[in-house]
């Protein structure tokens, strides 16, 4: 899928033989570097970059992106989701649990929000960034872990979008088909 110079990439974990020391204390850091960020405590993006760069070098907020709220979300959602998922590759339970504070700490976050044409902007750049900018391929084997993580992320979407509606459904068959 083209994404211009804005991109999240994954490396592939077979080219890894075991987790990353840090990965775990950089998720939850990255968590709350980047919920700082979404409530506009002027906090800037890149040290949740830099964090994300740590696992995934090749993540990168193109020239195009720059300044450009919903872009710039969808890449450090899309970054801490990939970690998330490079974490239950190796340890299930662990990513499952990592993925649902993640989850709830967008959710929360964007409820907190008050209501403007800015929140409406970090609703497309989450969903983006859960849709668009995340590598499934990095996420576990193990069944129950993975019917965890993808409950998690399914779940999201209403909390954002509100329980029915068109754009819920549309961002749950996003999801659901890039997981066929």
């Amino acid at each position: 899928m083209f994404r211009g110079l804005t991109q999240v990439g994954g490396t592939s974990s077979a080219e890894q033989k075991s987790i990353s020391p840090t990965l775990r204390s950089d998720i939850y850091t990255a968590i709350d570097q980047c919920k700082g960020w979404i409530s506009g405590d002027g906090v800037s993006y890149t040290p949740v970059l830099n964090t994300i760069q740590k696992h995934f070098p090749s993540t990168r907020i193109g020239l195009e992106a720059v300044g450009k709220t919903e872009l710039e979300l969808a890449v450090l959602v899309g970054g801490i989701t990939n970690m998330i998922l490079e974490m239950s590759k190796w340890e299930a339970l662990g990513g499952g649990m990592a993925m649902r504070t993640w989850v709830d700490t967008l959710a929360n976050t964007f409820v907190k929000l008050p209501q403007s044409s800015k929140k409406d902007i970090i609703a497309r750049g989450i969903v983006r960034g859960i849709n668009q900018n995340s590598d499934y391929s990095l996420m576990t084997r193990e069944f129950t872990a993975k019917i965890q993580i993808i409950s998690c992320l399914k779940s999201l979407f209403p909390k954002i979008y509100g329980s029915g509606s068109e754009e819920t459904r549309q961002a749950e068959a996003i999801l659901s088909s890039k997981l066929i």
